[in-house]
C-alpha cells in the first residue's frame, strides 16, 4: 500500500519584515500548496492568505473523488481566489496586490497540479529532479526566445517581474496539469525565495538525501537562509512511500 508523507514550513528570511508566503497542508483531502504575495505590491500576505483559506473551503467537505474532479476544484480555486483578492483590492483602495501559487492533489497513483506566477513545483524521481511548472515571468519569456541564457537570468535585474498573478488582474489562465505518481516520488512545492537563492543542483542533492522530509525541509530553508535569504522562503514537501 502507498502513502503520502509530508511537511511544510514557512520562515521570513534575513531581509524582509513581514512573511508574505502562505501555505496549506491537508493530507486527508490530498491537498498541498503554497502562495506566495506579490513582493514590493501592498497586501501580499493578505493575497496569500486569501489563496490558501478558499483552497481549504473549497475542499475541506470531501477529498476529490476522481482525477476530473479533482482538476475541476483546483481550477474553481484559483477563480474564486481571484475574484476575492481583485475584489478586496477594489474594495480597500489598494492599488494592486495579488500572489503567486501552487496547488497540488496527490493520490498513489496521480496528480494534479494547479499553477500562476513564479512559485514552483518540482517531482524528484530516481534521483532526477523536474520542474514540472513554468513560471510566468519576464525573464522566463526571454529564455523562451533565446534572449537570456539560464546563468544570465539568475542575475537579471527584472527576474521578479510577474506576468501573471492571482488577483493582479479581472481574469485569470491557470496552468493545470496533470501526471501519474509512483512509489519514491518527492513532490517539492515553493515559493521563489527558495529558488533564487539555490539551483536545481542543490536542491536535488537535498533530496536525494534519506532523511524524513520535516528534516529536507528545514535544511533546504536552512541553506536558503545562509545563501542570502533574500525573501520568505516556504517550502512544502510530498514523498510517496510503500
Amino acid at each position: 500500500m502507498l502513502t503520502i508523507r509530508s511537511y511544510g514550513k514557512t520562515d521570513v528570511g534575513r531581509v524582509r519584515r513581514n512573511n508574505e508566503d502562505a501555505f496549506v497542508m491537508r493530507p486527508e483531502l490530498g491537498l498541498w500548496g503554497v502562495a506566495d504575495g506579490m513582493g514590493g505590491e501592498e497586501k501580499g500576505d493578505v493575497a496569500s492568505r486569501i489563496f490558501v483559506e478558499t483552497a481549504i473551503e473549497l475542499f475541506v467537505e470531501s477529498a476529490a473523488s476522481s482525477e476530473e474532479e479533482a482538476k475541476d476544484r483546483v481550477r474553481r480555486t484559483f477563480a474564486l481566489a481571484n475574484e476575492r483578492i481583485f475584489l478586496w483590492a477594489k474594495n480597500n483602495q489598494v492599488a494592486k496586490m495579488g500572489c503567486t501559487a501552487e496547488l497540488m492533489v496527490i493520490s498513489a497513483s496521480d496528480y494534479v497540479l494547479g499553477h500562476v506566477g513564479d512559485s514552483r513545483t518540482y517531482r524528484f524521481r530516481g534521483g532526477q529532479l523536474k520542474q514540472l511548472t513554468r513560471d510566468h515571468s519576464f525573464v522566463q519569456e526571454q529564455l523562451d526566445l533565446g534572449i537570456l541564457q539560464p546563468a544570465e537570468a539568475q542575475k537579471s535585474p527584472f527576474r521578479n517581474v510577474l506576468t501573471r498573478a492571482v488577483g493582479a488582474e479581472e481574469t485569470l489562465a491557470v496552468d493545470i496539469l496533470r501526471g501519474k505518481s509512483a512509489a519514491g516520488d518527492q513532490y517539492l512545492l515553493c515559493s521563489d525565495g527558495l529558488t533564487t537563492m539555490l539551483d536545481d543542483r542543490c536542491i536535488g542533492e537535498e533530496l536525494s538525501r534519506p532523511l524524513e522530509p520535516s528534516q529536507k525541509v528545514s535544511h533546504l530553508i536552512e541553506k536558503a537562509s545562509l545563501a542570502g535569504g533574500m525573501d520568505n522562503v516556504t517550502v512544502v514537501l510530498c514523498e510517496i512511500v510503500e
